[in-house]
Protein backbone atom coordinates (compact mmCIF):
# COMPACT_ATOMS: atom_id res chain seq x y z
CA UNK A 1 0.00 0.00 0.00
CA UNK A 2 1.06 3.57 -0.59
CA UNK A 3 -0.30 4.92 2.69
CA UNK A 4 -1.57 3.47 5.94
CA UNK A 5 -3.54 5.57 8.42
CA UNK A 6 -3.47 3.69 11.70
CA UNK A 7 -4.91 3.95 15.22
CA UNK A 8 -7.59 6.46 14.23
CA UNK A 9 -11.29 6.66 15.06
CA UNK A 10 -12.74 6.15 11.59
CA UNK A 11 -16.22 7.19 10.43
CA UNK A 12 -17.58 4.02 8.79
CA UNK A 13 -21.20 3.25 7.92
CA UNK A 14 -22.56 6.09 10.04
CA UNK A 15 -20.64 5.21 13.17
CA UNK A 16 -17.11 5.48 14.57
CA UNK A 17 -14.78 2.48 14.52
CA UNK A 18 -11.21 2.13 15.78
CA UNK A 19 -9.38 0.69 12.78
CA UNK A 20 -6.73 1.29 10.13
CA UNK A 21 -7.12 2.48 6.54
CA UNK A 22 -4.93 1.48 3.64
CA UNK A 23 -4.64 3.48 0.42
CA UNK A 24 -3.37 2.21 -2.91
CA UNK A 25 -3.31 4.19 -6.18
CA UNK A 26 -5.54 6.87 -4.69
CA UNK A 27 -8.28 4.45 -3.60
CA UNK A 28 -9.20 3.02 -0.21
CA UNK A 29 -7.85 -0.52 -0.46
CA UNK A 30 -7.91 -1.78 3.11
CA UNK A 31 -10.05 -1.36 6.24
CA UNK A 32 -9.08 -3.47 9.23
CA UNK A 33 -7.09 -3.97 12.42
CA UNK A 34 -4.30 -6.37 11.44
CA UNK A 35 -0.99 -5.18 12.95
CA UNK A 36 1.21 -6.63 10.19
CA UNK A 37 -0.03 -4.50 7.29
CA UNK A 38 2.81 -2.80 5.40
CA UNK A 39 2.80 0.52 3.56
CA UNK A 40 5.29 2.90 2.01
CA UNK A 41 4.15 5.61 4.42
CA UNK A 42 2.33 5.49 7.75
CA UNK A 43 0.34 8.21 9.52
CA UNK A 44 -0.43 7.66 13.19
CA UNK A 45 -3.94 9.03 13.81
CA UNK A 46 -4.19 8.08 17.47
CA UNK A 47 -6.62 10.37 19.29
CA UNK A 48 -7.98 11.77 16.03
CA UNK A 49 -11.14 11.34 14.00
CA UNK A 50 -10.62 10.00 10.49
CA UNK A 51 -13.41 11.53 8.40
CA UNK A 52 -14.47 11.44 4.75
CA UNK A 53 -13.46 14.46 2.69
CA UNK A 54 -16.10 17.16 2.41
CA UNK A 55 -17.94 18.39 -0.69
CA UNK A 56 -18.68 22.11 -1.02
CA UNK A 57 -21.72 22.34 -3.28
CA UNK A 58 -21.63 26.12 -3.73
CA UNK A 59 -18.41 27.86 -4.77
CA UNK A 60 -17.72 30.94 -6.90
CA UNK A 61 -14.30 31.36 -8.52
CA UNK A 62 -13.84 34.79 -10.11
CA UNK A 63 -11.04 34.10 -12.61
CA UNK A 64 -10.58 34.79 -15.44
CA UNK A 65 -11.48 38.44 -15.32
CA UNK A 66 -11.69 38.62 -11.55
CA UNK A 67 -8.31 37.16 -10.65
CA UNK A 68 -7.79 39.91 -8.10
CA UNK A 69 -10.67 38.39 -6.09
CA UNK A 70 -10.01 34.66 -6.46
CA UNK A 71 -8.42 32.09 -8.75
CA UNK A 72 -8.86 28.34 -8.89
CA UNK A 73 -5.45 28.07 -7.24
CA UNK A 74 -6.05 30.37 -4.29
CA UNK A 75 -9.64 29.24 -3.80
CA UNK A 76 -8.72 25.56 -3.90
CA UNK A 77 -5.82 26.08 -1.48
CA UNK A 78 -8.27 27.65 0.95
CA UNK A 79 -10.64 24.74 0.35
CA UNK A 80 -7.91 22.20 1.14
CA UNK A 81 -6.95 24.05 4.32
CA UNK A 82 -10.60 23.94 5.39
CA UNK A 83 -11.18 20.23 4.81
CA UNK A 84 -12.97 20.48 1.47
CA UNK A 85 -11.82 17.87 -1.03
CA UNK A 86 -14.31 18.64 -3.83
CA UNK A 87 -15.54 22.08 -4.86
CA UNK A 88 -18.55 22.45 -7.15
CA UNK A 89 -18.34 25.68 -9.10
CA UNK A 90 -21.36 27.81 -9.81
CA UNK A 91 -21.69 28.94 -13.46
CA UNK A 92 -21.58 32.69 -12.79
CA UNK A 93 -18.48 33.52 -14.81
CA UNK A 94 -17.33 34.84 -18.17
CA UNK A 95 -17.90 33.06 -20.46
CA UNK A 96 -20.87 31.31 -18.88
CA UNK A 97 -20.69 27.51 -19.24
CA UNK A 98 -23.95 27.08 -21.11
CA UNK A 99 -22.31 24.98 -23.87
CA UNK A 100 -19.47 22.47 -24.12
CA UNK A 101 -16.98 24.98 -25.48
CA UNK A 102 -17.38 27.31 -22.51
CA UNK A 103 -17.39 24.42 -20.04
CA UNK A 104 -14.08 23.15 -21.40
CA UNK A 105 -12.74 26.69 -21.11
CA UNK A 106 -13.55 26.61 -17.37
CA UNK A 107 -11.80 23.29 -17.07
CA UNK A 108 -8.70 24.64 -18.80
CA UNK A 109 -8.21 26.95 -15.80
CA UNK A 110 -9.28 24.50 -13.10
CA UNK A 111 -7.18 21.68 -14.52
CA UNK A 112 -3.98 23.74 -14.31
CA UNK A 113 -4.59 25.29 -10.89
CA UNK A 114 -6.87 23.26 -8.62
CA UNK A 115 -5.33 21.65 -5.56
CA UNK A 116 -8.60 19.86 -4.73
CA UNK A 117 -10.96 17.95 -7.01
CA UNK A 118 -13.71 19.93 -8.70
CA UNK A 119 -17.05 19.63 -10.47
CA UNK A 120 -19.21 22.01 -12.47
CA UNK A 121 -22.81 23.12 -12.73
CA UNK A 122 -23.93 24.04 -16.23
CA UNK A 123 -25.91 27.19 -17.06
CA UNK A 124 -29.49 26.77 -18.23
CA UNK A 125 -31.53 29.71 -19.47
CA UNK A 126 -33.99 31.15 -21.92
CA UNK A 127 -31.55 32.92 -24.25
CA UNK A 128 -30.24 29.71 -25.82
CA UNK A 129 -32.62 26.98 -24.66
CA UNK A 130 -31.36 24.65 -27.38
CA UNK A 131 -27.99 24.53 -25.60
CA UNK A 132 -29.49 22.75 -22.57
CA UNK A 133 -29.50 19.39 -24.34
CA UNK A 134 -25.90 19.89 -25.53
CA UNK A 135 -24.65 19.98 -21.94
CA UNK A 136 -26.38 16.88 -20.62
CA UNK A 137 -23.49 14.46 -21.30
CA UNK A 138 -20.67 16.98 -20.98
CA UNK A 139 -19.65 16.19 -17.41
CA UNK A 140 -21.77 18.63 -15.41
CA UNK A 141 -23.42 17.35 -12.22
CA UNK A 142 -26.54 19.53 -12.56
CA UNK A 143 -27.83 22.72 -14.18
CA UNK A 144 -28.28 26.09 -12.46
CA UNK A 145 -30.60 28.96 -13.24
CA UNK A 146 -31.86 32.28 -11.86
CA UNK A 147 -35.31 33.82 -12.12
CA UNK A 148 -34.19 37.35 -12.96
CA UNK A 149 -31.90 38.96 -15.54
CA UNK A 150 -28.48 40.15 -14.37
CA UNK A 151 -27.90 43.53 -12.82
CA UNK A 152 -26.40 46.13 -15.12
CA UNK A 153 -22.71 45.57 -15.72
CA UNK A 154 -22.74 41.81 -15.08
CA UNK A 155 -24.52 40.68 -18.25
CA UNK A 156 -21.60 38.60 -19.53
CA UNK A 157 -21.51 36.52 -16.33
CA UNK A 158 -25.16 35.53 -16.70
CA UNK A 159 -25.51 34.63 -20.38
CA UNK A 160 -28.15 31.89 -20.63
CA UNK A 161 -28.31 31.67 -16.85
CA UNK A 162 -31.84 32.89 -16.19
CA UNK A 163 -35.50 32.16 -16.93
CA UNK A 164 -37.16 35.46 -16.16
CA UNK A 165 -40.86 34.84 -16.64
CA UNK A 166 -43.20 31.93 -16.00
CA UNK A 167 -43.51 30.89 -19.65
CA UNK A 168 -39.72 30.71 -20.06
CA UNK A 169 -39.42 28.96 -16.71
CA UNK A 170 -41.98 26.32 -17.65
CA UNK A 171 -40.39 25.64 -21.04
CA UNK A 172 -36.88 25.62 -19.58
CA UNK A 173 -37.84 23.18 -16.86
CA UNK A 174 -39.33 20.83 -19.45
CA UNK A 175 -36.07 20.90 -21.41
CA UNK A 176 -33.99 20.18 -18.33
CA UNK A 177 -36.38 17.39 -17.30
CA UNK A 178 -35.75 15.70 -20.64
CA UNK A 179 -32.02 15.47 -19.86
CA UNK A 180 -32.55 13.57 -16.61
CA UNK A 181 -30.31 15.97 -14.69
CA UNK A 182 -31.39 18.19 -11.81
CA UNK A 183 -31.90 21.95 -12.04
CA UNK A 184 -30.60 24.10 -9.19
CA UNK A 185 -32.48 27.30 -8.41
CA UNK A 186 -31.67 30.55 -6.71
CA UNK A 187 -35.23 30.90 -5.43
CA UNK A 188 -36.22 34.47 -4.58
CA UNK A 189 -38.95 36.74 -5.92
CA UNK A 190 -36.78 39.53 -7.26
CA UNK A 191 -39.61 41.75 -8.51
CA UNK A 192 -40.96 42.05 -4.99
CA UNK A 193 -37.44 42.47 -3.60
CA UNK A 194 -36.63 45.29 -6.02
CA UNK A 195 -39.87 47.07 -5.11
CA UNK A 196 -39.05 46.81 -1.41
CA UNK A 197 -35.51 48.06 -2.00
CA UNK A 198 -36.83 51.14 -3.81
CA UNK A 199 -39.26 51.80 -0.97
CA UNK A 200 -36.60 51.47 1.71
CA UNK A 201 -34.15 53.66 -0.20
CA UNK A 202 -36.85 56.29 -0.59
CA UNK A 203 -37.26 56.28 3.18
CA UNK A 204 -33.51 56.58 3.73
CA UNK A 205 -33.31 53.11 5.30
CA UNK A 206 -30.03 51.77 3.92
CA UNK A 207 -28.21 50.37 6.95
CA UNK A 208 -27.31 46.69 7.15
CA UNK A 209 -30.57 45.44 8.65
CA UNK A 210 -32.50 46.93 5.72
CA UNK A 211 -31.14 44.09 3.60
CA UNK A 212 -33.27 41.67 5.65
CA UNK A 213 -36.31 43.94 5.37
CA UNK A 214 -35.98 44.00 1.59
CA UNK A 215 -35.97 40.20 1.36
CA UNK A 216 -38.64 38.95 3.77
CA UNK A 217 -39.11 35.22 4.21
CA UNK A 218 -42.14 35.00 1.92
CA UNK A 219 -40.06 36.08 -1.10
CA UNK A 220 -38.19 32.77 -0.80
CA UNK A 221 -41.10 30.61 0.35
CA UNK A 222 -43.55 31.52 -2.39
CA UNK A 223 -40.90 31.14 -5.09
CA UNK A 224 -40.02 27.65 -3.87
CA UNK A 225 -43.72 26.75 -3.84
CA UNK A 226 -44.06 27.86 -7.46
CA UNK A 227 -41.01 25.94 -8.64
CA UNK A 228 -42.24 22.79 -6.88
CA UNK A 229 -45.63 23.22 -8.56
CA UNK A 230 -44.00 23.54 -11.98
CA UNK A 231 -41.81 20.50 -11.26
CA UNK A 232 -44.86 18.41 -10.37
CA UNK A 233 -46.07 18.97 -13.94
CA UNK A 234 -42.76 18.93 -15.84
CA UNK A 235 -41.08 16.12 -13.90
CA UNK A 236 -37.98 18.24 -13.33
CA UNK A 237 -35.56 17.08 -10.66
CA UNK A 238 -34.76 20.01 -8.38
CA UNK A 239 -32.00 21.33 -6.17
CA UNK A 240 -32.68 24.43 -4.12
CA UNK A 241 -29.57 26.49 -3.42
CA UNK A 242 -28.80 28.32 -0.16
CA UNK A 243 -32.21 27.85 1.47
CA UNK A 244 -32.37 30.43 4.24
CA UNK A 245 -35.79 30.00 5.87
CA UNK A 246 -37.32 27.26 7.97
CA UNK A 247 -40.66 27.83 6.27
CA UNK A 248 -39.09 27.08 2.89
CA UNK A 249 -37.52 23.95 4.37
CA UNK A 250 -40.99 22.81 5.39
CA UNK A 251 -42.21 23.18 1.79
CA UNK A 252 -39.23 21.19 0.53
CA UNK A 253 -39.67 18.46 3.11
CA UNK A 254 -43.35 18.10 2.23
CA UNK A 255 -42.53 17.78 -1.47
CA UNK A 256 -39.76 15.24 -0.81
CA UNK A 257 -42.12 13.14 1.29
CA UNK A 258 -44.57 13.11 -1.63
CA UNK A 259 -41.93 11.36 -3.73
CA UNK A 260 -40.39 14.26 -5.65
CA UNK A 261 -36.64 14.21 -6.25
CA UNK A 262 -35.41 17.39 -4.57
CA UNK A 263 -32.00 18.31 -3.20
CA UNK A 264 -31.89 20.89 -0.43
CA UNK A 265 -28.80 22.98 0.25
CA UNK A 266 -28.44 25.48 3.02
CA UNK A 267 -25.26 27.39 3.87
CA UNK A 268 -22.94 27.64 6.83
CA UNK A 269 -23.70 31.32 7.46
CA UNK A 270 -27.43 30.69 7.92
CA UNK A 271 -26.56 28.20 10.66
CA UNK A 272 -23.95 30.37 12.41
CA UNK A 273 -24.94 34.04 11.85
CA UNK A 274 -28.15 35.97 12.44
CA UNK A 275 -29.43 39.35 11.26
CA UNK A 276 -27.52 40.93 14.15
CA UNK A 277 -24.39 40.39 12.05
CA UNK A 278 -25.80 42.78 9.44
CA UNK A 279 -26.31 45.38 12.15
CA UNK A 280 -22.75 44.92 13.41
CA UNK A 281 -20.77 44.25 10.22
CA UNK A 282 -22.99 45.75 7.51
CA UNK A 283 -21.82 44.82 3.99
CA UNK A 284 -19.41 42.17 5.30
CA UNK A 285 -22.42 40.11 6.40
CA UNK A 286 -24.45 40.67 3.24
CA UNK A 287 -25.46 37.66 1.19
CA UNK A 288 -28.48 36.67 -0.89
CA UNK A 289 -30.77 35.46 0.62
CA UNK A 290 -29.87 37.28 3.83
CA UNK A 291 -29.00 35.87 7.22
CA UNK A 292 -32.16 36.04 9.32
CA UNK A 293 -33.54 35.92 12.86
CA UNK A 294 -32.35 33.64 15.65
CA UNK A 295 -35.79 32.04 15.70
CA UNK A 296 -35.48 31.18 12.02
CA UNK A 297 -31.96 29.84 12.54
CA UNK A 298 -33.22 27.52 15.28
CA UNK A 299 -35.83 26.28 12.82
CA UNK A 300 -33.15 25.56 10.21
CA UNK A 301 -31.23 23.47 12.71
CA UNK A 302 -34.37 21.39 13.33
CA UNK A 303 -34.42 20.48 9.64
CA UNK A 304 -30.70 19.75 9.66
CA UNK A 305 -31.30 17.43 12.58
CA UNK A 306 -34.24 15.53 11.10
CA UNK A 307 -31.72 13.63 8.97
CA UNK A 308 -33.89 13.95 5.88
CA UNK A 309 -34.56 17.46 4.64
CA UNK A 310 -31.06 18.94 4.23
CA UNK A 311 -28.74 17.32 1.69
CA UNK A 312 -25.82 19.75 1.68
CA UNK A 313 -24.29 22.68 3.53
CA UNK A 314 -22.41 24.91 1.10
CA UNK A 315 -20.15 27.85 1.72
CA UNK A 316 -21.54 30.03 -1.08
CA UNK A 317 -17.96 31.30 -1.20
CA UNK A 318 -18.40 34.65 -2.99
CA UNK A 319 -15.11 36.54 -2.85
CA UNK A 320 -15.10 40.33 -2.90
CA UNK A 321 -12.27 42.53 -1.70
CA UNK A 322 -12.38 44.24 1.69
CA UNK A 323 -12.29 47.62 -0.06
CA UNK A 324 -15.28 46.71 -2.24
CA UNK A 325 -17.32 45.91 0.84
CA UNK A 326 -16.00 48.73 3.02
CA UNK A 327 -16.86 51.41 0.47
CA UNK A 328 -20.58 50.55 0.77
CA UNK A 329 -20.98 50.86 4.54
CA UNK A 330 -23.46 53.72 4.18
CA UNK A 331 -25.71 51.94 1.69
CA UNK A 332 -26.23 48.21 2.07
CA UNK A 333 -28.01 48.02 -1.28
CA UNK A 334 -24.89 49.12 -3.16
CA UNK A 335 -22.70 46.51 -1.47
CA UNK A 336 -21.77 43.33 -3.35
CA UNK A 337 -23.48 40.27 -1.88
CA UNK A 338 -21.49 37.30 -0.70
CA UNK A 339 -19.41 35.94 2.16
CA UNK A 340 -15.91 34.47 2.06
CA UNK A 341 -15.86 31.11 3.77
CA UNK A 342 -14.62 28.19 1.69
CA UNK A 343 -12.09 27.38 4.42
CA UNK A 344 -14.42 27.93 7.39
CA UNK A 345 -17.41 25.75 6.49
CA UNK A 346 -16.15 22.40 7.78
CA UNK A 347 -14.49 23.74 10.98
CA UNK A 348 -17.62 25.76 11.85
CA UNK A 349 -19.92 22.77 11.34
CA UNK A 350 -17.73 20.33 13.28
CA UNK A 351 -17.56 22.90 16.07
CA UNK A 352 -21.36 23.13 16.07
CA UNK A 353 -21.60 19.35 16.40
CA UNK A 354 -19.04 19.15 19.20
CA UNK A 355 -20.98 21.85 21.06
CA UNK A 356 -24.29 20.00 20.77
CA UNK A 357 -26.15 21.73 17.92
CA UNK A 358 -26.30 18.41 16.08
CA UNK A 359 -24.65 15.02 16.23
CA UNK A 360 -21.22 14.53 14.73
CA UNK A 361 -22.56 11.58 12.72
CA UNK A 362 -25.32 13.69 11.20
CA UNK A 363 -23.14 16.64 10.22
CA UNK A 364 -20.49 14.41 8.65
CA UNK A 365 -23.12 12.80 6.43
CA UNK A 366 -24.42 16.22 5.34
CA UNK A 367 -20.91 17.46 4.60
CA UNK A 368 -19.87 14.39 2.62
CA UNK A 369 -22.17 11.48 1.84
CA UNK A 370 -25.43 13.27 1.16
CA UNK A 371 -24.05 15.90 -1.28
CA UNK A 372 -22.22 13.10 -3.15
CA UNK A 373 -25.52 11.29 -3.53
CA UNK A 374 -27.38 14.48 -4.52
CA UNK A 375 -24.88 15.12 -7.32
CA UNK A 376 -24.59 11.46 -8.36
CA UNK A 377 -20.89 11.11 -7.57
CA UNK A 378 -21.38 8.71 -4.66
CA UNK A 379 -19.51 5.86 -6.37
CA UNK A 380 -16.38 8.02 -6.19
CA UNK A 381 -16.79 10.39 -3.26
CA UNK A 382 -18.49 11.02 0.06
CA UNK A 383 -17.68 7.96 2.19
CA UNK A 384 -14.84 5.95 3.58
CA UNK A 385 -15.40 2.64 1.83
CA UNK A 386 -13.38 0.14 -0.15
CA UNK A 387 -12.82 1.21 -3.75
CA UNK A 388 -13.81 4.84 -3.28
CA UNK A 389 -11.42 7.77 -3.67
CA UNK A 390 -9.21 8.12 -0.60
CA UNK A 391 -10.42 11.58 0.40
CA UNK A 392 -9.69 11.76 4.12
CA UNK A 393 -9.64 14.37 6.87
CA UNK A 394 -7.74 13.99 10.13
CA UNK A 395 -9.46 15.99 12.87
CA UNK A 396 -8.40 16.41 16.49
CA UNK A 397 -11.45 17.15 18.67
CA UNK A 398 -9.32 17.97 21.71
CA UNK A 399 -7.55 20.93 20.15
CA UNK A 400 -8.87 24.42 19.38
CA UNK A 401 -8.98 26.62 16.31
CA UNK A 402 -9.04 30.42 16.43
CA UNK A 403 -10.20 31.93 13.14
CA UNK A 404 -7.65 34.38 11.79
CA UNK A 405 -8.01 35.68 8.24
CA UNK A 406 -4.26 36.26 8.07
CA UNK A 407 -3.86 32.47 7.90
CA UNK A 408 -6.31 32.03 5.02
CA UNK A 409 -5.24 31.30 1.45
CA UNK A 410 -8.19 33.13 -0.12
CA UNK A 411 -7.35 36.38 -1.89
CA UNK A 412 -10.28 38.05 -0.14
CA UNK A 413 -9.68 36.60 3.32
CA UNK A 414 -9.64 40.10 4.85
CA UNK A 415 -13.39 40.21 4.18
CA UNK A 416 -13.93 37.40 6.73
CA UNK A 417 -14.42 39.98 9.48
CA UNK A 418 -17.68 38.40 10.72
CA UNK A 419 -15.74 35.36 11.94
CA UNK A 420 -12.44 36.96 12.90
CA UNK A 421 -11.27 35.78 16.32
CA UNK A 422 -14.04 33.19 16.77
CA UNK A 423 -12.83 30.20 18.81
CA UNK A 424 -13.81 26.75 17.56
CA UNK A 425 -13.55 23.39 19.24
CA UNK A 426 -11.41 20.95 17.28
CA UNK A 427 -8.65 21.35 14.72
CA UNK A 428 -8.26 20.04 11.18
CA UNK A 429 -4.80 18.54 10.95
CA UNK A 430 -4.66 16.94 7.52
CA UNK A 431 -6.51 16.92 4.20
CA UNK A 432 -5.84 13.94 1.95
CA UNK A 433 -7.17 13.79 -1.61
CA UNK A 434 -6.95 10.53 -3.54
CA UNK A 435 -4.22 9.42 -1.20
CA UNK A 436 -2.13 12.59 -1.38
CA UNK A 437 -1.75 14.78 1.70
CA UNK A 438 -2.34 18.19 0.17
CA UNK A 439 -2.57 20.08 3.47
CA UNK A 440 -1.04 19.46 6.88
CA UNK A 441 -1.53 21.76 9.85
CA UNK A 442 -2.86 24.52 7.57
CA UNK A 443 0.19 24.33 5.31
CA UNK A 444 -0.90 23.56 1.77
CA UNK A 445 1.50 21.62 -0.44
CA UNK A 446 1.97 24.18 -3.18
CA UNK A 447 3.42 21.54 -5.51
CA UNK A 448 -0.13 20.15 -5.60
CA UNK A 449 -1.18 22.94 -7.98
CA UNK A 450 -3.01 21.20 -10.81
CA UNK A 451 -3.43 17.95 -8.84
CA UNK A 452 -7.21 18.39 -8.72
CA UNK A 453 -9.31 16.24 -11.03
CA UNK A 454 -12.60 16.99 -12.78
CA UNK A 455 -15.24 14.85 -11.08
CA UNK A 456 -18.10 13.91 -13.38
CA UNK A 457 -21.30 12.05 -12.63
CA UNK A 458 -21.02 8.34 -11.96
CA UNK A 459 -23.26 7.56 -14.90
CA UNK A 460 -25.27 9.23 -17.61
CA UNK A 461 -28.85 9.36 -16.42
CA UNK A 462 -30.46 9.45 -19.88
Amino acid sequence: MDLLIENGTVFLDNTFVNCNLGITDGKISYIGREPSVKAARVIDAKGKYVLPGSIDTHVHIRAPGGEYRETFYTGSMAAAAGGTTVIVEQPICNPTPYNKKNLLFRDSYANKECVVDYAFYGAAGCQYPEAIDELKNSGIVAYKTFLTPPVKGREEEFVNLYMDDDEKLFEGMKKVAATGLALMFHAENHKVIHALERELCGQGKTTGIAHVWSRPEFTEVETIRKIISFAEVTGTKLIFAHVSTAKAMEEIRRAKLSGMEIGCETCVHYLTLTEEALETFGPFAKCNPPVRSKENQDGLWEFVNDGYTVDAIGSDHSPFLYEEKKSCEQDIFKAPAGLVGIDLRVPLMLDAALKGKTSLENIIKILSEKPARMLHIEKQKGKIALGLDADILLFDPQQETVIDHHESYSKTAESQVVYQGVRLQGRLESTIIRGREVCKMNQVDQTAEGYGKWIKMDKIII
